[in-house]
């Protein structure tokens, strides 16, 4: 049994989340042996996110069951406020202590460095923020590549890279052909509708 904790807080980029929700999820339903998928945030009132989306928390960072999997998204809140908030940056610290995999979505990174768990690894971001990411020291930011693997962590470039990220890590948990089930269960194939234009 797998369980994934999503944090969640004030405008925390929906899709940085969302979009590995619907894999983890997914994975979970295809599974059928019991994985859980649940979002985490400071306190239980709803959270609104950067767009505009409001969500409610599942748990709190007091209580919630142990996780195998911590998920920290981007967006403002992540590298703006909640990096200077000890109460998230604690928990992250010590959830990633317990968990078997940490993984960010595009400027969760800054909130995974300031935790402690990026330190002294390589990441990836979003494209906007890696100068100012590796301006901060301590990792080395990763730009050609859509999602990276250093030991127990996992990043990925903005957004939708996350759901690349977490495609390969249901993949690493429960095997290729799973992850292959999965992403043919909610129809992930990209095919960019202007990838053939002009630069725009």
């Amino acid at each position: 049994m797998t369980t994934y904790g999503l944090l969640v807080f004030e405008a925390a980029e929906e899709l940085d989340f969302v979009g590995p929700w619907e894999i983890f999820t997914a994975s979970a339903m295809i599974r059928g042996e019991g994985d859980t998928a649940f979002l985490v945030a400071e306190g239980l009132e709803p959270v609104r996110c950067a767009k505009g989306l409001r969500v409610l928390p599942d748990h709190t960072l007091d209580d919630h069951p142990p996780l195998d999997v911590l998920l920290v998204p981007g967006g403002r809140g992540a590298r703006e406020d909640q990096v200077s908030n000890p109460a998230v940056t604690g928990w992250i610290a010590e959830t990633a202590e317990r968990a078997r995999w940490v993984t960010g979505v595009c400027t969760g990174a800054f909130l995974l460095r300031a935790a402690g768990p990026a330190r002294g690894r390589r990441v990836a971001t979003h494209w906007a923020y890696e100068d100012e990411l590796e301006g901060q020291g301590d990792v080395t930011v990763v730009r050609d590549a859509r999602y990276v693997v250093d030991g127990p962590l996992v990043t990925s470039q903005g957004v939708s890279a996350g759901i690349d990220m977490a495609l390969w890590l249901v993949g690493r948990l429960h095997g290729r052909e799973h992850a292959r089930a999965v992403r043919k269960y909610v129809q992930y194939e990209p095919a960019p509708p202007y990838l053939a234009d002009e630069p725009i």
